[in-house]
């Protein structure tokens, strides 16, 4: 199936590099941390795929320098004041006709991760002194925003809050582009500080959340006991049949979502949380990082059971306890995780094949 999650990825990249996070109506939109995680299975490919679609979002930080250059000095107090999580397909441009929670210090920290990854790579991440300009000030934003004290709206767009994924991304991406810029030590270790308070909490309100795998990977931060104790818990109260429910009480296409609207209590929704089918490969990749292949190796085969009838399709995710994905299909960062997942659990078995007598 791997070939047909390829061919997904293919629809869904814009000629100049970028993605779209997914052809419906609701989804043909260019999200920065959408692009970072569909662009991660081109990272060991030997062609341009992968530092294309970073050359256009430089593109973008540079068209948006200006908005940059006054974070790097002053603290924003809107939301619409930070840098933006979402743009149109057609122009990559800003979006001003509806609210959203663009607050997400972890998209810019999954960009530094990933420029820094392609660097490690030998890849042509940098085309000049001005996109390294850029990088820089991408530091000089996370440090004046204080990304460890700032409450973002974190992965999933949501209420503010001070997330551990989110200070995670940004502790990896600094570290990771710390050989090319100029990155203050103690501008990591704050973040990590900040992680070690929150854990094994994801925040304040939820105690375990999908998004708190990213710290094992692809961000590596946590590994052996406490990498493991965060796929437990995330095992035990989020993972369900199809998929893994983002945190317990979520109401985004909840089953009493249509009838009752998203603004009950959390309780409310216990029980009725959509299934994230992208939860089921990061899982894999997780335990592949632990040192599990065995665990890794079903999680890969639970994915692939629900692509059975459309082979590389994977929707964002399933009504609870059912088959019927939402209108988000394919969604290209769930085809994304299931390529790295396969190729990694088949990479790892290749290398430990018993030596033929």
């Amino acid at each position: 199936m791997l070939k047909e999650s390829y061919e997904v990825l293919n629809r869904l990249r814009l000629d100049n590099g970028l993605y779209i996070a997914s052809p419906s109506q609701y989804y043909r939109y260019v999200w920065i941390r959408d692009c970072v995680y569909i662009s991660l299975p081109y990272l060991n490919q030997p062609d341009d795929v992968y530092e294309r679609t970073y050359h256009r979002l430089f593109d973008l930080f540079k068209e948006y320098e200006w908005k940059l250059d006054i974070l790097c000095r002053q603290k924003p107090t809107w939301e619409w004041e930070y840098l933006h999580a979402r743009y149109t397909s057609d122009g990559v441009k800003e979006i001003h006709t509806e609210n959203w929670g663009h607050i997400q210090h972890d998209m810019i920290g999954a960009f530094l991760y990933a420029v820094g990854a392609g660097l490690a790579k030998g890849k042509p991440m940098l085309r000049d002194e001005k996109d390294r300009e850029i990088l820089q000030k991408l530091v000089y934003y996370l440090q004046n925003v204080e990304y460890w004290n700032d409450p973002d709206n974190g992965m999933w767009e949501e209420w503010r809050e001070i997330h551990a994924s989110s200070v995670g991304a940004c502790a990896a991406g600094l570290k990771a582009i710390e050989p090319y810029v100029s990155v203050p030590e103690p501008l990591i270790n704050a973040g990590i500080d900040r992680l070690l308070e929150l854990f094994p909490r994801e925040s304040q309100d939820k105690d375990v959340d999908l998004a708190q795998l990213s710290l094992i990977y692809p961000y590596r931060i946590f590994q052996g006991m406490l990498g493991e104790m965060i796929v437990n818990r995330v095992e035990t109260k989020l993972l369900r049949q199809r998929g893994v429910i983002r945190y317990e009480g979520d109401s985004y296409y909840s089953t009493l979502e249509a009838e009752h609207g998203r603004v009950q209590p959390r309780q409310f929704y216990y029980g009725t949380e959509a299934e994230w089918t992208f939860g089921l490969p990061w899982l894999a990749l997780c335990h592949l990082e632990l040192g599990r292949p065995d665990k890794a190796e079903q999680y890969v085969a639970r994915t692939e059971s629900l692509m059975k009838e459309s082979p590389g399709i994977l929707p964002e995710l399933y009504f609870a306890g059912s088959d019927r994905p939402n209108p988000n299909t394919p969604l290209g960062w769930s085809c994304a995780m299931y390529i790295l997942a396969k190729e990694e659990l088949l990479s790892f078995q290749s290398k430990n094949e018993p030596a033929a007598v």
